[in-house]
């Protein structure tokens, strides 16, 4: 099941077209990004030395068109075992230790809240899930109702930006304490490759979110690889895009979802690719 989904998630060369074309695939580690001005992709082949294209797409081109006309397949695709981990020990113990530090380095942090400074509205009611003790909001935003969701009850109580938090481990009980359409948007920061029960997650999102609301999913490719889920490992930052898009899918909740590649120093700082979707409003 796994292989067969990996080639359903297949990254093809590029058609401005179609998006993609289903002739071939790029391995998890055959794109990346040159430190050059320039900022084209560098295509490796194990058989042959470097080949620069001066017509390859770059990574955000691809990233964006990742949820172009996506094939999903008809029903969830994905098995349990997919969604193992190398620890499965009590996640509570994992995060019993509080970890005041940013998991995406500043340039990634400045743009991401760049980003919510763009689409985050005065008012807005926020629920922010895998929360810690900074949510990457801007300073000057004033949210109204804005909830944090997260596992180190410390982390929580030292964010500033909260109107309150929950303590809870959503791989034990993925269910969100709170009322249906409570919120205007939903976001998790570099987290949703730990959640092993995402379609309850993601059925839980739509549930709390108010008819037109958003979830924005922000993602890089930094994780603690023991508590990341296993087809996340096993896939490349395009990929992990699809998986993430096929979330929003298969809930059946959210219109299409799409992906802004908003990477602020293209190889020389972390990546990051935001995958959003909008709750239908009927």
């Amino acid at each position: 099941m796994r292989l067969h989904l990996l080639a359903l998630l297949a990254i093809r060369p590029f058609s401005s077209a179609t998006g993609f074309n289903p002739a071939r695939r790029l391995s998890a580690g055959s794109l990346h990004r040159e430190h050059h001005a320039t900022g084209r992709a560098t295509i490796r082949s194990p058989y042959s030395s470097t080949t620069n294209l001066a017509m390859a797409p770059t990574m955000k081109e691809l990233a964006e068109k990742v949820l172009v006309n996506p094939q999903f397949p008809p029903e969830w695709p994905f098995s349990p075992a997919d969604f193992e981990r190398q620890d499965e020990s009590d996640d509570s113990v994992f995060y019993d230790q509080a970890r005041l530090v940013y998991h995406i380095d500043d340039s990634a942090v400045d743009a991401l809240t760049r980003y919510y400074g763009e689409h985050l509205k005065d008012k807005d009611d926020v629920l922010d899930i895998c929360s810690s003790w900074v949510s990457h909001y801007p300073t000057k935003w004033k949210g109204g109702n804005v909830v944090g969701l997260g596992m180190n009850e410390y982390e929580l109580s030292q964010n500033k930006q909260l109107s309150s938090y929950v303590v809870r481990d959503l791989n034990n009980e993925p269910k969100f304490p709170f009322e249906d359409e409570s919120f205007d948007k939903v976001t998790c920061v570099v987290s949703v490759d730990y959640l092993n029960q995402p379609k309850e997650i993601f059925d839980e999102i739509a549930r709390v979110l108010r008819p037109g609301g958003e979830c924005i999913i922000s993602m890089s490719n930094r994780c603690f690889p023991t508590k990341a889920f296993r087809i996340w490992l096993q896939s490349n930052d395009l990929e992990h895009i699809f998986i993430v898009g096929s979330f929003f899918h298969y809930s059946g909740k959210f219109d299409l979802s799409t992906c802004e590649d908003i990477s602020p120093n293209p190889g020389r700082s972390d990546p990051l690719f935001i995958v959003k979707a909008a709750k239908k409003s009927a």
